[in-house]
């Protein structure tokens, strides 16, 4: 099942994380860094779930909750913060929050707590008919876990998808070698940028007509990688 999330937290990386798992999740979001940026985003799109940092700048995840739920008492609100005390969670849950994590929390409990919102709403069965995301002749299925190019599957390792589907959601934008470490392996200290290189260059060789030559999967020198947004 499908829905879009808005995800208001200023801690670009977690940010970041988030909306990778929610688009492996089959869902779409939208990422903003501060709270008037949320209640701006909140009344344009109407979002199924908003995903709310506590201590947002501007106006704080209490101050937009309150707004929210002065507008649209409908829209779900699952809270996240550092702060842990009772008081801030009473506070709260009595200004119309679903649910509320502390963090550090894993990407899947936190989506596992989305899905239990989402269900609990109503929310969730509201689907998308059409969940993949398509770019130079990529398509990329978070829910079927499926590639194909030019209509033709293509088996891809866990990591080479992730790579995709962040890379198809947002075609010509031009991804740093950090930002797809992320995507593959959040923050896994393990890993490294050049394990990037490996993945893309396998990745040529299972959707470029002419690896050596990439017209799909290009490089952008000095800085990373984007996924053409026209077809070859």
């Amino acid at each position: 099942m499908c829905a879009h999330v808005l995800v208001a937290e200023d801690d670009e990386m977690q940010a970041e994380l988030i909306r990778r798992s929610l688009l492996a999740e089959g869902h779409t979001a939208t990422v903003v860094h501060d709270g008037a940026a949320a209640l701006d985003a909140a009344r344009r799109l109407g979002p199924d779930l908003v995903v709310l940092d506590l201590m947002l700048p501007v106006i704080d995840g209490f101050g937009v909750c309150r707004v929210l739920r002065g507008g649209d008492p409908e829209i779900p609100v699952l809270m996240l913060t550092a702060r842990s005390d009772e008081d801030d969670v009473l506070l709260g849950l009595e200004l119309g929050a679903d649910d509320y994590m502390t963090k550090p929390y894993s990407p899947r409990e936190l989506m596992a707590r989305i899905r239990t919102v989402l269900r609990r709403s109503g929310r969730a069965a509201e689907v998308r008919e059409e969940p993949a995301v398509t770019a130079a002749g990529i398509s990329v299925d978070p829910v079927r876990h499926e590639v194909r190019c030019d209509g033709v599957p293509v088996e891809v390792t866990p990591a080479e998808f992730q790579i995709l589907l962040a890379m198809a959601g947002e075609p010509d934008r031009v991804f740093t070698r950090r930002q797809l470490l992320q995507c593959t392996s959040g923050f896994d200290r393990a890993s490294t940028e050049r394990a990037v290189d490996v993945h893309v260059m396998n990745l040529r060789r299972k959707i470029e007509a002419d690896p050596r030559r990439p017209v799909r999967l290009v490089t952008v020198f000095g800085v990373g990688y984007k996924l053409s947004g026209g077809r070859p």
